[in-house]
């Protein structure tokens, strides 16, 4: 097989399919009937990527074929075949976007097809933090669907996202491998074309997290090599589509293993027969490097299983969820009072469930002793409790504290798992992620629903309180020290977050005791201290120290930032916001939408066309993603009148800040339940609507100064 001449086959190939498609849906639709893809910012994304212009109609569509044609040059040069397999990739976004255009849902589960803007930033923190280490991309068919089940298995078990084209995906269904947004492994289509939705989700993360210009393609490609670490395995035989395919990969700095006897290319393109070995092999060539700790538990444990949804039928017994007392808590102990890796179990255990699915109360005492812990820690080594147990396969964990709902899943229970493995697993972790801190470990987990309550009284409820009288006592002007928190520079390089007491990180998980203790914890990680000086404006938050760390920090993209305003200079977004706030100039107000709303906002726009706009580092005066917790801080752009400029919320995140949102108000206005003045979507989306709720209620916006 010639290289060359396979890849300049698979490019035309590519060109005349879409091209032919291209023409029949024009006679069927007319040149100026929309294309997209469906809850997507960024259409058509490569497309978008390599010119900078984003395609709109079908007749815009028909010219990007000249783009295609020009990137196809017949020349024997490792260059030219690159471009030639970008233009089958371009081919293929035109076809896949066809596929939306004729029909309504193209896709069928298994298959998912196009992955939504939503789903890519719901992986930003998980990036970000290498719980997703990277991406593998599996393309073909294995002898067999041991052989596949082996490799997808292996990347499963490391963390990876995993995409599926081709046979392959029945492969893995057969050979007994979870499929699924929230196992981490996703089987996109059985058309080759369809591994275009792999490299969209690569360009749209550069997008969405990085700020890239569209137009700027040599931007891109360093971009995806340095940040986003995805591979390609190419099984079974290879047709000219799937070379060229491969050299698109290779375009983006996504090497190629291949069970198959090619021309190797160093780096980029290698052989690979023993399927034992193609999971490492795939791993060293892109210098993925995966920390593992051995557990010993009878299922897997990896960060893939953390989106496991155990569902009633599947479950054999829960505990908490509002049904059952359900607590954890990590406490600091001395050295002398506990015993190294005693796991010590209090009540019955979950094979003593008389009717399945069963229920009970569940409590999860985790007692440390280091030289070096101290209270201020214990909430962060809390916090990580959830992720621990949601690595366990079959395993579900929602909530913290006293408010936790867990499932154990009926297959779990089968393979072994019991209750002393929640031990093992939480003993483990925190020596391994914590072992600056943490010398010795105990756990403790209760059902014994008498004793579960005793616990929680003598202890917990004590332990919570003075942790949130402790936060609560913390203001922006009663600290020295604000702290930064660049995490997410690995994907927005000019990002930086600044975090006070009274502004969380945007992300929601990083508090300023977290920041705090995180400095404490790792001197030279992300989160560094800001000895803030006096203050230049304390209405709209500025200072002049932040200022000189965010330049520093964000080697000179940004000058300054306010803390508590929105339409001047506001702090910068990755991507990775649980919510973000915009203007909405007829009702003098602002609108907050939460990642999780998939409508359209009075303002017209969805969350991602909001977040279009917001993430990737830059700052976007009249919009600013925050976290959750900030709605109902007196900060939150209190430049611009504080929280009572929030005229509309979905109704989930309206219920969700409820509480906390009306005591401020309450102290700030004087107003009694001011979160019924809000509107959401079951009252009114509509400009007009909004304003008529507003005014029948006395909306405080209404009446304030002029945000414009």
């Amino acid at each position: 097989m010639n290289l060359y001449s396979t890849i300049f086959a698979g490019a035309k190939q590519a060109l005349d399919t879409a091209a032919g498609y291209v023409e029949k849906a024009i006679s069927l639709k007319g040149r100026e009937h929309k294309v997209a893809f469906p809850d997507t910012a960024y259409s058509l994304s490569l497309i978008y990527a390599i010119t900078g212009k984003k395609i709109g109609t079908l007749g815009e569509l028909e010219g990007a074929l000249d783009l295609v044609r020009s990137l196809i040059v017949e020349k024997e040069q490792l260059r030219e075949a690159e471009n030639a397999g970008m233009a089958a990739a371009v081919s293929s976004e035109i076809i896949e976007a066809l596929k939306y255009v004729v029909d309504e849902k193209p896709y069928e589960a298994p298959c998912m097809g196009f992955l939504t803007d939503a789903i890519i930033r719901g992986w930003g923190v998980g990036l970000v933090m290498d719980d997703i280490p990277g991406q593998a991309v599996i393309i073909g068919e294995f002898p067999d669907p041991e052989s596949a089940a082996k490799v997808i298995k292996e990347y499963q078990a490391k963390g990876l996202l995993t995409f599926l084209v081709g046979k392959v995906i029945d492969q893995a269904i057969e050979g007994g491998v979870k499929v699924g947004l929230e196992f981490r492994v996703m089987p996109l289509g059985y058309n080759m074309t369809s591994v275009i939705h792999v490299v969209t989700v690569t360009i749209r993360a550069a997008l969405i997290f990085g700020a890239l210009t569209p137009g700027d393609w040599e931007e891109f490609k360093r971009y995806t090599y340095k940040r986003l670490k995805a591979f390609v395995n190419a099984v079974g035989p290879l047709s000219n589509y799937k070379v060229a395919a491969g050299a698109a990969a290779i375009n983006l700095g996504f090497p190629v293993v291949t069970d198959q006897d090619v021309a190797e290319v160093p780096m980029k393109l290698i052989t690979q027969k023993d399927y034992d070995k193609m999971a490492a092999t795939s791993l060293e060539i892109r210098g993925i490097k995966i920390k593992i700790t051995e557990i010993p538990i009878p299922v897997a444990f990896a960060a893939a299983f953390e989106g496991e949804r155990i569902r009633k039928d599947a479950m054999f017994v829960e505990f908490g969820g509002s049904k059952t007392e359900s607590w954890e808590l990590v406490t600091q102990r001395e050295a002398s009072e506990i015993e190294d890796h005693k796991i010590v179990i209090i009540g019955d255990d979950i094979d003593t469930v008389q009717q399945v699915p069963g229920r009970m109360p569940l409590a999860v005492l985790v007692e440390v002793a280091g030289k070096s812990m101290h209270s201020d820690f214990e909430p962060v080594l809390e916090r990580r409790i959830h992720y621990f147990m949601n690595y366990i396969e079959g395993i579900m964990h929602v909530g913290q504290r006293d408010a936790t709902w867990i499932r154990i899943s009926k297959d779990a229970y089968e393979k072994g798992f019991r209750l002393r493995h929640f031990g093992e697993v939480l003993y483990a972790k925190m020596l391994d992620e914590f072992g600056a801190v943490v010398d010795k470990c105990q756990v403790t987990i209760i059902t014994d629903p008498d004793k579960v309550k005793e616990v929680k009284t003598q202890q917990v409820v004590p332990k919570y309180a003075a942790r949130d009288e402790r936060i609560a006592s913390l203001t922006d002007e009663s600290v020295d020290t604000f702290y930064t928190c660049i995490l997410c520079q690995s994907f927005a390089p000019s990002h930086v977050c600044i975090v006070t007491p009274e502004r969380l990180g945007l992300c929601g998980a990083v508090s300023w005791l977290d920041s705090k203790a995180t400095f404490e914890l790792d001197p030279t990680g992300p989160c560094q201290p800001i000895n803030k000086g006096p203050v230049d404006d304390p209405v709209k938050g500025i200072w002049q120290e932040v200022n000189k760390t965010v330049e520093r920090h964000s080697q000179g993209a940004l000058s300054q930032i306010t803390l508590y305003s929105l339409l001047e200079d506001p702090m910068t977004s990755c991507g990775c916001f649980e919510c973000i706030a915009g203007i909405m100039p007829e009702a003098n107000g602002i609108v907050i939408v939460n990642r999780e709303f998939s409508g359209v906002s009075p303002v017209g726009m969805t969350f991602g066309e909001l977040a279009s706009m917001t993430g990737g580092g830059v700052q976007t005066p009249g919009f600013m993603g925050h976290g959750r917790q900030f709605i109902s801080s007196k900060k939150f752009i209190s430049a611009e009148g504080g929280p009572g400029r929030i005229v509309w919320m979905p109704k989930e995140l309206k219920e969700f800040v409820a509480d906390k949102l009306n005591a401020t108000a309450k102290e700030m206005y004087g107003i009694d339940n001011f979160v019924d003045m809000i509107c959401d979507e079951t009252i009114a989306s509509e400009s007009e609507a909004v304003l008529e709720y507003l005014s029948e209620k006395g909306h405080p916006a209404l009446t304030m100064d002029p945000l414009m």
